[in-house]
């Protein structure tokens, strides 16, 4: 595991552009500390600091901020499909495999590295949230602090899952650009199959068939919190209760999907004539 790991990272950190693309999709998260210490003044009659008005309190910190970061998972995305797409133009991916690299070491490099990075941006974005929690947080207790921790793990499973997609449309398309253009696509065919379900059946059956869909299911991973955020300032205001935590059904079926999409990019890869 080791070496398959290592043998990718060089491959990445040889590439001007990869490492760009790296450094972005780990920094940018972080824009959650700016967003914590913004202060808006209002004309001179008052200062606004967002993180005075609670959403940094403890344990609702977990959901804002990997809601948030998981936004910013498109630039490592690039990534992914630019390490399929580079093996096939750069013609190292039949060298690899001349050199003694078995076709499913091929795969597992890349898998290793998807579960690397996603573990890397986890531990960051937990310590991000950890520290501005500590800062701007009410509840100093233990048991408080680390609950609702079960986010952070939603966090890595969507990453998971959304990377080996882009890995599964990379070795599909063998082009960086194609295979981005294929998860817009994906999007675009989730909603029409939803719009076509919800015409010809009942609108909550459309809905829990959507939530099996690839791309659906992990953005279901960890809903958004504005709903949650409300309902801290109106607590009364029974209309806006939504369920938002994270449910092991819902991870159960992205790691399906993650299992497929990992097992279809070997097949592709071995059927192919390199």
């Amino acid at each position: 595991m080791l070496r398959l790991l290592k043998l990718e990272l060089q491959k990445l950190l040889l590439n001007r552009t990869s490492k760009v693309l790296i450094f972005i999709s780990f920094i940018l998260p972080f824009t959650v500390l700016i967003l914590s210490s913004i202060k808006i003044n209002f004309f001179g009659f008052f200062t606004l600091e967002l993180g005075e008005l609670g959403i940094f309190n403890f344990p609702i910190i977990w959901h804002i901020t990997t809601f948030f970061a998981s936004y910013f998972k498109f630039f490592f995305a690039i990534v992914v499909v630019s390490m399929i797409g580079n093996e096939y133009s750069n013609k190292t991916i039949k060298q690899n495999l001349i050199d003694g690299l078995s076709k499913k070491e091929f795969i597992l490099s890349k898998f290793y590295t998807i579960i690397f990075f996603s573990l890397l941006a986890t531990v960051l974005i937990s310590l991000a949230s950890f520290f501005i929690g500590l800062y701007y947080s009410s509840y100093t207790e233990v048991n408080i602090i680390f609950r609702e921790t079960e986010f952070l793990l939603a966090y890595f499973v969507k990453l998971v899952g959304f990377f080996s997609l882009c890995l599964f449309f990379g070795m599909l398309l063998k082009r960086s650009a194609f295979a981005l253009g294929f998860l817009f696509i994906l999007y675009i065919v989730e909603w029409i199959v939803f719009g076509l379900i919800s015409w010809k059946a009942d609108m909550e059956i459309a809905e829990k068939i959507q939530n099996f869909f690839p791309l659906k299911s992990m953005y279901k991973l960890i809903d958004q919190p504005f709903q949650r955020i409300m309902i801290t300032k109106f607590p009364d205001n029974g209309d806006l209760a939504y369920d938002y935590g994270v449910h092991a059904s819902e991870i159960i079926i992205v790691l399906a999907w993650t299992a497929l999409f990992i097992f279809l990019s070997f097949r592709l890869l071995k059927k192919r004539d390199l």
